[in-house]
């Protein structure tokens, strides 16, 4: 009887060790996406150079700089991996930036770009989409 509850208790231990690797957490690539978005949505100019790589930035702070005259929120925002290529993961994402000019509701749809992240320095940063 206890080599039958040994037994059952180790594998128990193990399948609890074997679930908790497939956890359904985000990758790290997909959390550096969504923080680029949302700091889009935010006009966050500190954080959005802070998840983009060196290459990227400009272009960043240029999206930046075009949303500054509407009001905008990020609505809906999920974003996954979806393949990659080399050192490149690409994310896609679904949901949108609303945005509103003077009381004129707009929306930027985020399932039309393949977002392209890439581990530089060891973090993970927002390098463009296509």
């Amino acid at each position: 009887m206890a080599n039958s509850r040994n037994l059952m208790a180790a594998l128990l231990i193990f399948l609890t060790l074997v679930l908790s690797s497939c956890s359904s957490g985000k990758s790290e690539a997909v959390t550096a996406i969504e923080t680029y978005i949302q700091a889009l949505g935010d006009k966050d100019v500190n954080q959005i150079s802070t998840v983009s790589c060196a290459d990227w930035e400009p272009n960043a702070l240029l999206e930046i700089d075009s949303l500054t005259a509407v009001g905008s929120k990020i609505e809906n925002l999920v974003c996954e991996e979806n393949g990659g290529d080399g050192e490149d993961v690409f994310v896609t994402c679904t949901g949108v930036i609303a945005l509103d000019y003077d009381g004129e509701a707009q929306q930027i749809d985020l399932s039309t770009r393949t977002y392209v992240a890439r581990q530089v320095g060891g973090e993970w940063l927002m390098c463009g989409y296509h």
